[in-house]
């Protein structure tokens, strides 16, 4: 399954990739978002993984990050591997002539077992709870952005 997810931040690029690219604010914007250990490679680099924690109503979620592409301030990509699940978001930042970004996303998942049916079964939830973290991710770019002025 693929689909594309967008939305335009109140903010220039460079400050919208400076919060994207610090771990230290993924709890900020993340609903659940519990750990990340780095595990492989160098750090922050492409190759490199991490060991990613989530609590998702009574549920610990841990995934595997593994870093693919990293042309900050650019793109940013990687996938994201759980039980019975693979993903793969490649992120773009696009500068925009009124000092906004275009932040977009490619989303590609894969799965099997139950997952594979659910996915089949309701699409339209894995879009919009992509769409979510985008929404998230621009409420805390530009709450951080309005505060340090």
């Amino acid at each position: 399954m693929k689909y594309n997810n967008e939305t335009i931040i109140n903010a220039n690029r460079e400050k919208v990739v400076e919060l994207f690219d610090n771990p230290d604010n993924l709890a900020k914007w993340q609903p659940g978002f519990i750990s990340m250990e780095h595990i492989e490679g160098e750090h922050g680099q492409v190759g490199s993984k991490y060991r990613m924690k989530y609590k998702m109503g009574k549920r610990e979620i841990e995934m595997i990050e593994t870093i693919l592409e990293r042309n900050l301030p650019e793109t940013f990509a990687g996938t994201y591997e759980a039980n019975k699940v693979w993903n793969k978001i490649v992120n773009h930042f696009e500068e925009l002539p009124d000092g906004k970004t275009k932040y977009w996303t490619e989303n590609e998942f894969r799965m099997s077992g139950m997952m594979k049916l659910m996915a089949w079964l309701m699409p339209g939830a894995f879009k919009k709870q992509s769409q979510k973290y985008l929404d998230l991710f621009k409420e805390f770019v530009e709450k951080e952005t309005t505060s340090s002025e």
